[in-house]
């Protein structure tokens, strides 16, 4: 998922414009909670699984104060919930999306 450029000479540079990329990729300013349930099994589920275990960490580390609740419950449909100010909520169905889909969704939805 994350991919440091180096120097010929082994360094990091200083500005990396990967981490720019990943800090505004996520970078949810409306958004008051998000909510994801997905199945721990099911291959409808497998997509937004992956996109969870890879992306989880970035996220709560761009966005340190916003609630990002993570259920698990044996045979639901994958879904994102946003809630938004005035209690304002939007549901997606992300049901056998793969993780490059999931994120293009979140990123229309958010």
């Amino acid at each position: 998922f994350f991919r440091t450029s180096f120097t010929s000479t082994g360094q990091r540079p200083f500005h990396s414009s990967t981490s720019k990329e990943i800090m505004s990729k996520f970078a949810f300013k409306a958004l008051k909670e998000l909510r994801i349930h997905f199945c721990q099994s099911s291959t409808g589920s497998a997509g937004l699984r992956n996109f969870v275990r890879a992306n989880f960490a970035e996220m709560k580390k761009v966005n340190p104060s916003l609630p990002i609740l993570v259920r698990e419950c044996s045979g639901i449909e994958p879904k994102i919930t946003a809630r938004f100010e005035k209690g304002v909520e939007k549901t997606v169905s992300v049901l056998d999306m793969d993780e490059g889909a999931i994120d293009s969704k979140l990123k229309d939805f958010c």
